[in-house]
């Protein structure tokens, strides 16, 4: 099975290949490297930039309005934070030419902690992006997901952003992409470029994947009970499947988690129903607390579903500091860990009426 991000370079392959993409460019997104994380290795259309995240966010755009389709990648989400400008710009362009001008960019960029990135290599950035109207964002948490994620934001017409949880890049999936070889190690000897002076002659052998789209806005319900509704994605869903498992051998306590998948549009049908069946919600993630994606949906469950609920609607989040600390034991205080999300859960499903 591919690794998360093995997915991603096979969904990029399949848009140039397929869906007309045109250019795949960003910080050492082009040969020797294929990308900090590898997430781009092979890619006939992929190029490098220069060190200027204004300059791949313009480009982009450039691109877009002369007919192309780029992909483009910020190389850690930390610094969206210089062009959060020109993707407000972005974001309008479509909307203000009444949908006569598309605006078809994939941005790519890793999210989250998890791999002891320290300050400038760890922030979570769904809070900022869900903020700027006019893009689509999208996070997923298991390898298929990424590749039909990818291949639906390729063919959106607007500005789709694809946040990659860089503790999952990884991990490999549990469902084989249509058309990916069984082999693991055979797909790694096909599209893995190796290390050292013989990449520079390699060329990948990609094998034949065929189209797999996940829909922008349609979540995933992957465990279902009846004590509590908990929705999370990317880094965290996978310790909320862990919790539910847990609980549910241990209690006899089930949930209904779901997997948001695409933060905007997200699938409001999917998490009102389940709540109706359950009366009781959480939110998980490793944001920072304060402006919370979580928080907008605490308030959309408290406005509309409030007389339904049994119990107080919960978020559980990141400290709101600064930056995560490199030490071990900062980024493991800082952000939720598997612990952290049993409590919670336990809590939201136990709770007197």
């Amino acid at each position: 099975m591919a690794t998360l991000v093995q997915a991603v370079r096979l969904a990029l392959h399949y848009g140039e290949e397929h869906l007309g993409v045109t250019d795949v460019f960003g910080e050492d997104v082009g040969p020797p490297l294929g990308g900090v994380f590898t997430a781009t290795q092979g890619l006939k259309t992929a190029w490098n930039s220069p060190l200027d995240e204004r300059g791949i966010i313009g480009t982009a755009m450039g691109i877009a309005y002369a007919g192309g389709r780029p992909v483009c990648e910020i190389q850690f989400c930390d610094y969206g934070f210089n062009i959060i400008d020109l993707m407000k710009v972005a974001g309008n362009q479509r909307w203000s030419g009444a949908g006569q001008f598309p605006m078809p960019i994939v941005l790519m960029t890793p999210s989250g902690s998890g791999i002891r990135g320290s300050l400038y290599h760890s922030h979570s950035f769904e809070g900022w992006a869900t903020r700027l109207a006019g893009w689509k964002i999208v996070m997923p948490s298991t390898a298929l997901d990424a590749y039909g994620l990818m291949l639906s934001a390729i063919l959106d017409p607007n500005p789709v952003m694809v946040l990659l949880p860089k503790a999952l890049l990884r991990v490999r999936g549990e469902q084989q992409i249509p058309g990916e070889p069984e082999n693991e190690d055979e797909l790694k000897e096909m599209i893995d470029a190796p290390v050292g002076a013989a990449r520079a002659a390699w060329t990948p052998k990609w094998p034949d994947v065929k189209p797999y789209f996940v829909p922008l806005g349609q979540g995933n319900r992957v465990r279902e009970g009846t004590h509590a509704t908990v929705v999370s994605y990317g880094r965290m869903l996978p310790l909320c499947t862990q919790a539910a498992d847990q609980l549910a051998a241990e209690q006899g306590l089930t949930f209904d988690v779901i997997d948001l998948r695409s933060l905007f549009p997200y699938d409001w049908p999917l998490i009102r129903d389940s709540i109706l069946k359950t009366g009781r919600f959480l939110v998980v993630n490793e944001d920072t607390e304060v402006t919370n994606f979580g928080e907008h949906l605490l308030r959309r469950v408290i406005e509309e579903l409030f007389y339904d609920l049994i119990a107080k609607p919960r978020v559980l989040f990141g400290k709101h500091v600064p930056g995560i600390g490199l030490n071990q034991a900062y980024e493991t205080n800082e952000v939720p860990q598997l612990a952290d999300v049993l409590v919670a859960m336990r809590d939201a499903a136990t709770e007197a009426a």
